[in-house]
């Protein structure tokens, strides 16, 4: 595996010079373009890696399946369905336009910016950090690492240059759509798309995922198979913004993208999947990233349909 893994990443390393590293975040755009790495992590426990896979990277919209996760646990699937839909938008992941209609929860989802801030409401705590603490807790169990934790400067600078998120979520108080104080809940955001990883943590949690809620190698249940279920679906759907259509025929599998160039892939009981390169294409993916899991699927047979 380590072969074919080293052979697909020379193969795909071309693409980090066409795409282009975040810049409305200032901290994302002192990123190295040419970085390049990606972790496996198969049903049996193996692991394989090549390139940069050790490299620090924020989740930045990785997070949101994790959010949907801790959401669901909180509240069932039910409560969250009747606070943030399930279809795609069919637009970019920041969209404030989210519908010709009438904002209401059913022109949303958990995957692009606004669902993701309702998101955030919907964890249980009696204070936004608590809530934070608790997400954090539980992106460290499906990442195999206890020690998680923000990079600080990432939070300052998207807190700093958040004025795009701020007028989703006033947007969204508007329509009585957002519970609480905007501000709190922003915050709680912020730190979530700021905590740091690398492939090997995505890899990692998207086995969990791929094992139908159970960890890799010991076996110990996170939860129910049916939320693995929910948000592998939803991410196959709309998890690559408004590139996901594509990306379905591509590739075929549920991932998440993030503009800090982090791909997480989940090959439902085979594997999960790990990639970092932050030269992103005009869609905010990762464009090298994209071009080594399509190359990987055609190899392995990993597409689902």
């Amino acid at each position: 595996m380590e072969e074919l893994l080293e052979r697909l990443l020379e193969e795909c390393r071309p693409y980090t010079e066409q795409g282009r590293v975040a810049n409305y975040i200032p901290e994302l755009a002192k990123s190295d373009p040419a970085a390049f790495g990606i972790y496996v992590i198969g049903s049996e426990g193996k692991h394989s890696w090549a390139g940069d896979c050790r490299q620090k990277f924020t989740l930045q919209s990785v997070v949101k399946p994790i959010l949907l996760l801790q959401a669901l646990l909180d509240n069932g699937v039910e409560a969250v369905q009747s606070r943030v839909g399930v279809e795609a938008t069919g637009k970019p992941f920041d969209a404030i336009n989210a519908s010709d209609q009438s904002l209401d929860s059913g022109h949303i989802n958990p995957m692009v910016n606004m669902g993701a801030i309702v998101m955030c409401s919907l964890i249980h705590g009696g204070s936004y950090e608590e809530r934070f603490q608790r997400l954090l807790e539980l992106t460290g169990k499906l990442a195999g690492d206890d020690g998680i934790c923000i990079d600080e400067a990432v939070y300052r600078s998207e807190k700093a240059h958040g004025s795009r998120n701020r007028a989703l979520a006033y947007l969204l108080k508007s329509y009585g759509l957002l519970d609480g104080n905007v501000e709190e809940v922003l915050d709680c955001y912020f730190r979530a798309c700021s905590i740091q990883v690398d492939c090997r943590a995505l890899a990692h949690i998207a086995s969990v995922l791929s094992n139908r809620g159970r960890l890799p190698v010991s076996g110990q249940k996170v939860f129910p198979s049916t939320l693995s279920r929910y948000v592998n679906a939803i991410m196959l759907t709309c998890g690559m913004y408004d590139g996901s259509g594509e990306f379905a025929i591509r590739v075929g599998v549920p991932a998440k993208s993030g503009v800090s160039g982090g791909i997480m892939a989940v090959v439902p009981t085979r594997m999960g999947i790990g990639i970092y390169s932050p030269a992103l294409d005009a869609k905010g993916n990762s464009l090298a990233g994209i071009h080594l899991l399509e190359k990987l699927s055609r190899e392995l047979y990993l597409s689902v349909f």
